[in-house]
């Protein structure tokens, strides 16, 4: 008969209905992150921007919004405006200005810190010894010329990602798991 229950089946339900409850209380929200990463110009004209997005995909993040852009002079002293004071700037203004970038949105719980640990050393000569599976020792050159660039904290990932979306997202987004 259908839909007719057994004293058996009354008491699986009994018996696992707590539990299913208490699991689902427990998994009701996973706290994600978001971070900016960025394939700088050596990156894009090595030809790695497919391997790194391997490297990404394969490391549990998501790609949530990618854009290939040009910088100009003005813009990417914008963009690294922090380090106008150090000696190395006008340098750094002239090598990202040099080629396009690909400016991407990664997503996963503490995205921040897991792509700063994904990408290396800021010199990629240390890396290459240091973190040698990182991807600044897979195609970076030095400590300007490394390849990628992180957000170094949520509250530098949500200017940053602002700086290429647009509008400012909150960088802790809260997803349902099941």
């Amino acid at each position: 008969m259908a839909g007719a229950t057994t004293p058996a089946s009354g008491a699986l339900v009994r018996l696992c209905l707590p539990s299913l409850l208490l699991f689902l209380y427990r998994c009701e929200a996973v706290e994600m992150e978001r971070t900016l990463a960025m394939i700088k110009p050596d990156g894009l004209s090595g030809k790695y921007t497919e391997a790194i997005k391997e490297v990404i995909l394969d490391s549990g993040f998501h790609i949530v919004k990618e854009t290939e852009v040009q910088l100009d002079a003005e813009r990417a002293s914008v963009f690294y405006a922090e380090h106008s004071q150090r000696s190395f700037f006008d340098s750094l203004v002239k090598y990202i200005t040099s080629g396009p970038v690909l400016a991407m949105v990664l997503e996963r719980p503490d995205a921040v810190a897991q792509w700063r640990t994904l990408i290396g050393p800021t010199d990629a000569k240390k890396a290459k010894t240091s973190h040698p599976n990182s991807i600044r020792a897979m195609c970076g050159l030095d400590s300007e010329k490394n390849c990628v660039h992180g957000s170094d904290s949520p509250e530098s990932a949500d200017r940053e990602i602002s700086f290429f979306f647009g509008e400012a997202e909150s960088v802790t987004v809260e997803h349902d798991e099941l």
